[in-house]
């Protein structure tokens, strides 16, 4: 049998090991936990003068609409629309204020419905 000589190499082989592994740091110590302090209460936000709200022209004008047509197949914003205007289903009707912003919508899917004189 022959006896296994230490070579320079063997000796350095261990040492790097240990040089490639980090050395463990020393946990910190905890600090106490400093007691907390109440909560001051919240104060309220002072309240604002409600703006007047803008009165619809109730001149008694008023405009009938009725859904003659299926929403079925329809883009979503066709829909919406419909339900906007108080229809979803086919042949009701609804009476509305007659202002520009009603007027836009029914000429938006006039070709579902129809307006009543």
């Amino acid at each position: 049998m022959a006896k296994a000589t230490k070579t320079a190499e063997d000796e350095a082989a261990p040492a790097a090991e240990a040089k490639a592994k980090p050395a463990k740091k020393a946990a910190a110590p905890k600090k106490a936990a400093a007691p907390k302090k109440a909560a001051a209460p919240k104060k309220a936000a002072p309240k604002k003068a409600a703006a007047p709200k803008a009165k619809a022209k109730s001149d008694g004008k008023t405009v009938t609409v009725e859904q003659i047509h299926s929403a079925n197949r329809r883009p979503e914003d066709q829909r919406a629309t419909l339900v906007g205007l108080g229809l979803n289903k086919m042949h009701r009707r609804r009476t509305l204020e007659d202002t520009p912003a009603v007027r836009g919508m029914i000429n938006k899917v006039s070709h579902l419905v129809r307006v009543v004189e």
